[in-house]
This record gives structure tokens, sequence and C-alpha cells, in this order.
């Protein structure tokens, strides 16, 4: 279960209204109140577009609904005598103002017909309800408003803010380009380095990888491939002399990686290819991870790699 939604689930005895959403006798309701705001129009329209590859998308005024569908079968065998299937599907609404509150309801299985053969529709239809918010939260510009806000009332650090909102969404998938509205980020000491001040190491740095790296390095600048933009940490000036890691769940540290290929040659579903990266002392190309969402989570990039510069994160 979401660690966001634990202990706000109930099962309504009665009708019962907030914000319009009046669940009936026996359907449940979940709920997460969001310390937030979300008026402006761009940006309600943000969580709406940027979330279109993932889920069915509706927006109505100030409301963002999100639908997850899936199909549920009797029997494995679509030619077999008997055989049944059905379409199920679970909604969250976005309630926006000021304050943003989150909601969804699981309805009786006999909404979608009388499919009594469907195993476990209310515990497959809240845990999708809760993979549905935890996507919401992780990957629209909500995800830079609740790290401001723990940053701001918890007195943490930026990268402290992020990690506490992975740890509170554990359902949520990738959806690579969701915040369609850029959003204005504070700019640090590094970003403000001249090139000249930075000090070059002579050669590759020693591997493995640091696999915390995410806690020890400051998010950086991001570097936009031709299909998404890729997520940067420890990134420092514009000369390659210190990359830092690229990549959010496959993750290359570029100044131990020292281009031997293995990782191109490797992957069964082509995730990296070349690009050059001229000044690094590491190697001047890097096998760059411009497919990162079709990674099937093999491994066999890390396997090959001869110092050890290559972390898959797997997203469950």
């Amino acid at each position: 279960m979401s660690l966001l939604l634990k202990d706000r689930v109930w099962s309504m005895e009665a009708p019962t209204a907030k914000r319009g959403v009046y669940p009936l006798h026996g359907f449940k309701l979940g709920l997460y109140r969001l310390p937030i705001k979300l008026e402006e129009v761009a940006e309600i329209k943000s969580v709406h577009d940027g979330l279109k590859k993932a889920f069915e998308m509706d927006m109505y005024a100030d409301r963002i609904f999100a639908t997850y569908r899936w199909k549920e079968q009797n029997m494995d065998d679509p030619d077999a005598k008997g055989y049944e299937e059905v379409d199920l599907s679970v909604t969250v609404e976005i309630v926006t103002g000021e304050v943003v509150d989150i909601i969804y309801q699981i309805f009786p299985i006999e909404k979608f017909g009388d499919p009594n053969w469907v195993k476990d529709y209310r515990k497959k239809a809240d845990h999708f309800a809760k993979m549905v918010i935890d996507t919401i939260l992780r990957n629209t510009i909500l995800a830079d408003k609740m790290i401001s806000y723990f940053a701001k009332t918890e007195k943490i650090s930026e990268i402290a803010a992020i990690q506490k909102l992975e740890d509170l969404t554990p359902l949520a998938k990738i959806v690579l380009g969701a915040k369609p509205k850029p959003v204005e980020t504070k700019e640090d000491d590094d970003a403000e380095e001249d090139d000249s001040s930075i000090e070059i190491p002579d050669g590759a740095k020693p591997g493995p990888i640091d696999v915390d790296y995410k806690s020890k390095m400051k998010p950086s600048a991001a570097y936009d491939a031709p299909e998404h933009t890729i997520k940067t940490w420890g990134r420092r000036g514009t000369n390659n002399g210190i990359m830092g890691v690229w990549g959010e769940f496959v993750s290359v540290d570029y100044d131990i990686c020292i281009a031997d290929g293995g990782c191109i040659e490797a992957c069964p579903v082509g995730v990296y290819e070349w690009f050059d990266t001229p000044g690094n002392p590491a190697s001047e190309k890097k096998p760059l991870m411009s497919k990162e969402p079709d990674c099937i989570f093999c491994l066999a990039c890390e396997g090959v790699c001869p110092p050890q510069a290559i972390k898959i994160f797997e997203q469950k």
C-alpha cells in the first residue's frame, strides 16, 4: 500500500459529501488532502496534459480526472467455451484550489455488468488508484510543489525533500515529459561557477558507481535528448569536465565510464546510443540512455561494464 494513503482509506456506510463527492452505500472512498495550492489555469492544464500518455485524462473547470483501465478474463484461452472478459476501471479526481484534494471511489463490481467470476476486484482497484495518485505526485508540477512544501515546513534540504516524496509514492510509474509547464529552479553555487574555476581530474574516477548518488549529489541541469529529458546529478560546468551521474533509473556515472561499448552491445532493447562528450577525462564519448523508458531491467549492461559505472533501478 502506498504510504501516502495509509490510514486515509475508508469504506463508507452512509452517503457522505466531500467537495462534491457523494459515495453511495458500500462504496469505498479514498481521500488525501495536499497542503499546496493549484489554481493557475496553466498549471492545472499542465497536470492534465502531462499525464495523457499514462492515463485517460479529462478536465472540467477546477477538476482533473485520471482514469486507469484494465481487462479481466475468466480463462486464459479466448477461444475456449464459456470464455468471458470485462473492461474494468478506476478514476482518480484531483480537486484544485487553495488546497488540493485527491479522491477516488471504488464502485461495486455490478457497475460493470455481472462478472461474478472476477477475483479481487476491489483490492486491484484500490491498488491501481493508489498507483495513479503516486504517479501524479511523482511526475507532474505537483511534485515540485510538494518538494518545496517539505523543504520549507520541515526545514530539510531539497535532496531530502525529493527523497521524502519518493518514499511517499512507492507505486509511481515514470512518465517522461509530464511537466509541460517549465518550473523555475533556484540556481546553486555550482551553477554559477565558471568552467575555468572547476578542477578537472586527470583521468577516469574509480568505480563502482555510488548507488546512493541521489542523496549525496545535487540534482543538476537535465539533458534534452530527442525523445525525452534525461535527469542528471553532480554535473558541473558546460565543458564535460565533471559530468556526474545521468539517468533516473538507467543510471551511469559518466566520470567512471570509459566508453568500451559493452553496454550498447549487451542491451537487448537498444536503450543506449553513442554521443560525444569532448573534454571528459574518462572518455570523449558516452553511451546515452536515449531510450531509458524502454529498459526491461535485465541488468545485462550492468553486468558487462568493466569499471561498474552502471546501476539499474527497477521501477516496481
